[in-house]
């Protein structure tokens, strides 16, 4: 009997881990050649340029203008579409048949935004736990409650 395979993918706003499970007793098996990751800059490190400035609505005076989005969470959002992008081709080739992301409460809203439904569906648990700087022999304790590790 083929066994169902879990991947279990751990990310933040700037890195993302794809671990795989075959089963109970089989532990996880981290695909480093997946890994994503991305320089985490602060809007200030994006944004060279002074804000421009506008007259106000009203009276004569003159105030800078804010930028519509924070350039900082644009890019953890872009990062987590590529992650999402990644997820979905794996799903595509068949590679996994159930899911679990694990990610700080933001990024893993973003990526359920970003992922397919198809691919929504295969998820079985999220936790919301920044896991992905965790060494891999420390990952498992953080799933028994989810999963037969």
């Amino acid at each position: 009997m083929k066994p169902t395979i879990t991947w279990v993918v751990l990310a933040d706003g700037a890195h993302a881990r794809f671990l795989e499970h075959r089963g109970p007793g089989s532990g996880f098996i981290e695909n480093t050649s997946l890994a994503l990751s991305r320089e985490a800059r602060r809007s200030g490190e994006i944004m060279s340029d002074r804000p421009g400035r506008s007259f106000s609505s009203s009276g004569h005076g003159r105030s800078a203008m804010e930028p519509p989005t924070d350039a900082a969470e644009k890019e953890e959002v872009d990062f987590m579409r590529i992650v999402a992008e990644a997820i979905a081709k794996a799903h595509a080739a068949k590679r996994f048949e159930r899911l679990i992301v694990a990610a700080p409460p933001r990024a893993l809203g973003e990526l359920r935004k970003a992922l397919p439904k198809h691919v929504s569906d295969a998820i079985t648990a999220e936790l919301h736990k920044d896991l992905v700087h965790q060494p891999l022999n420390d990952i498992p304790g953080h799933f028994e409650s989810v999963m037969a590790v």
